[in-house]
C-alpha cells in the first residue's frame, strides 16, 4: 500500500502517514531510498528540523511539510546543526526538483524550484536520489 505524495488528508493512507512515520520508495524501481523517516507538518517540528542533533541514523530521515508549492516555504537554514546533510526537494507529485549537500551552519538553503516536502538525511543520500526522481510515500504500520 503506498501514498501519492499529491494526495490531500483526507485519505486513510495519508493520515497514517501524517501521524508518524513512512518509508519512501523510487517510483521507478520500487527501491526503498529511505526506511524510516518522520512526518513534520507542524510549524514547531519544521521549524526545529535537525537543529541541535548530534547525528542522525543513517536509515532515518525527516519530511518537511508544506501546504502548498513554494521556493521560499521549503528554504531550510542550517544554524544549529552541527553535520552535513541530504537536502532533497519535492514537489507535489513526489518529482525530486532539487537535491544538494546543506553544510552545518550555512544561513539558507532555496530550492531551485517550488516544492512542497524537503527531505532530510544522511548525506549518503545523494547517491540514490536524484533531480528528475519520481518518489512515493509508504505508511510504516
Amino acid at each position: 500500500m503506498s501514498l501519492s505524495l499529491g494526495a490531500e488528508p483526507s485519505g486513510g493512507n495519508v493520515a497514517r502517514v501524517q501521524a508518524g512515520r513512512c518509508s519512501l520508495r523510487r517510483q521507478s524501481d520500487g527501491a526503498v531510498v529511505v526506511p524510516r523517516a518522520k512526518w513534520c507538518a507542524s510549524f514547531l517540528c519544521r521549524l526545529r528540523g535537525l537543529t541541535f542533533h548530534r547525528r542522525l541514523n543513517p536509515d532515518e530521515a525527516l519530511i518537511l511539510v508544506e501546504a502548498s508549492e513554494s521556493r521560499l516555504g521549503t528554504a531550510i537554514h542550517m544554524v544549529f546543526v552541527f553535520f552535513p546533510i541530504a537536502a532533497i526537494w519535492l514537489d507535489s507529485q513526489g518529482l525530486v526538483v532539487d537535491a544538494r549537500l546543506a553544510r552545518p551552519f550555512v544561513s539558507v538553503c532555496v530550492p531551485r524550484r517550488p516544492a512542497r516536502y524537503v527531505l532530510e538525511g544522511v548525506p549518503a543520500l545523494l547517491d540514490h536520489i536524484h533531480t528528475g526522481d519520481r518518489l512515493e510515500f509508504v505508511p510504516i504500520r
